[in-house]
């Protein structure tokens, strides 16, 4: 990389070199068989250089030829993207707790092990086909650029996903289990999948109308997406976001906290500095119901003349390599605040209504006016405070900036999903249409 740097700095004015290294495990179990086994190794390096005002990009696989690396940067210069910010100067980052080295002594048999003694706990308890995975991801991060920052990191992550299938569907209640290290399943986890299913199992048709939604953690996905274009910087920018001059207003019910926390290192990914080596800070997005903050990368903190947030990250809605991916601005660390009340405890607190334990089509519906309208995959009924049954063929409808002031209640726990860190939480007065 040092060569690399070298190189591109003699041809000119600003270079950034990004370099990951991924080792992947994952093994995977359908109807409590193992159907099959992943080892992957992969590394890559991207390369960005500024020249007379213009950004360059480029990024290989494997560096076997520098120069030509290098060549292909200086050739996309003729696109003409304007670069008018500088790569930062980073030191003295804080010391996270990122890497747990026992993650290297553990290989597939322990993943085929644990995940034949799940499916053997639960499928004598339920006639649902269960579907489980399990593996590891170790990453190695280095960004060095023309600045002087040289920044290294090093992540170990074990994951564990529990479905349950509803019969002839491919609606199911599913858990993920997210660490630095491997770990058993403990049992409630197990438990709550499988309580969970067993409650819902039968069909159900009720009526259509307003009424209370709970969302699980596993599909707030659906409103968080919502939030996450309206509070970019680029949306910002490019004025597609309705939020654009409502800092410090209050848009959401105060029960409402949401921040992006990547110092936390009780988590796992935990972050010092971004993909464009910024350091990184905790940022409040939403406090007591109240916009606080945007985020920003450093191109759009640049055209909006304000300091970047540390929010660069090689980061896309429908995923993509990130090697090959270039940094905008992200939220990869998104938590909200949890509630005081158990799951059971928020089920109780619905007359009737629905539970969203799974969503279709979360991409449709104006995202930047925070509309949607999604299909239940599946939808859950509550009748009288109790989980009777899962319904086919719902979908809800509504908005954000209606349904976060219009909070019931939120969980008391938070669980590691798409998108972020979030507990259960129930809105009142959305929109469900049924067969009825």
């Amino acid at each position: 990389m040092e060569k690399l740097l070298a190189i591109a700095k003699a041809n000119s004015d600003k270079v950034e070199i990004f370099s990951l290294e991924q080792t992947i495990n994952l093994v995977k179990f359908e109807n409590s068989k193992l159907k099959n086994i992943e080892c992957k190794v992969q590394s890559g390096i991207s390369l960005r250089l500024i020249k007379d005002g213009k950004l360059g990009f480029s990024y290989t696989k494997n560096l076997i030829n520098r120069e030509e690396l290098l060549q292909n940067a200086l050739d996309s210069l003729k696109g003409g993207v304007e670069a008018t910010f500088d790569f930062p100067h980073t030191k003295d980052l804080p010391r996270l707790s990122t890497y747990d080295p026992s993650i290297e002594n553990i290989s597939n048999k322990n993943f085929v092990d644990e995940c034949n003694r799940v499916c053997k706990k639960l499928s004598s308890k339920t006639k649902g086909q269960i579907n489980v995975s399990a593996g590891s991801a170790i990453d190695k991060l280095r960004i060095i650029n023309s600045s002087g920052t040289d920044v290294l990191l090093s992540t170990s992550n074990y994951f564990f996903h529990n479905t349950i299938l509803y019969p002839n569907s491919y609606a199911a209640i599913h858990r993920m289990l997210y660490l630095k290290k491997f770990e058993k399943s403990p049992d409630e986890y197990l438990h709550f999948v499988l309580d969970t299913y067993n409650r819902s199992l039968k069909k159900v048709n009720p009526k259509a109308g307003k009424m209370k939604v709970l969302f699980m953690p596993e599909t707030m996905y659906v409103l968080m997406w919502r939030l996450l274009s309206a509070t970019s910087g680029k949306d910002v920018y490019q004025k597609q976001s309705p939020m654009a001059e409502k800092i410090g207003e209050k848009i959401f019910d105060a029960k409402i906290t949401i921040y992006d926390d990547p110092l936390n290192d009780k988590m796992p990914n935990a972050r010092s500095f971004d993909d464009e080596g910024m350091p990184c800070r905790y940022l409040p997005i939403i406090e007591k119901g109240r916009l606080k903050n945007f985020y920003y990368d450093l191109h759009y903190s640049k055209k909006m003349n304000t300091k970047p947030t540390g929010h660069g990250y090689k980061s896309a809605m429908w995923g993509g390599d990130t090697v090959f991916l270039k940094p905008i601005p992200s939220l990869e660390h998104l938590h909200i605040k949890p509630g005081t009340k158990s799951f059971s405890e928020l089920i109780k607190l619905m007359d009737k209504g629905i539970v969203v334990a799974g969503a279709l089509g979360a991409h449709s519906g104006n995202i930047q006016n925070g509309d949607f309208s999604i299909g239940l995959s599946p939808g859950l009924y509550v009748d009288n405070g109790e989980i009777v049954g899962h319904v086919k063929d719902a979908m809800i409808a509504g908005n954000i900036y209606n349904a976060m002031k219009n909070v019931i209640d939120i969980e008391d726990t938070c669980y590691p999903v798409s998108a972020g860190t979030f507990p259960a939480i129930i809105f009142d007065n959305i929109s469900v249409a049924t067969r009825k």
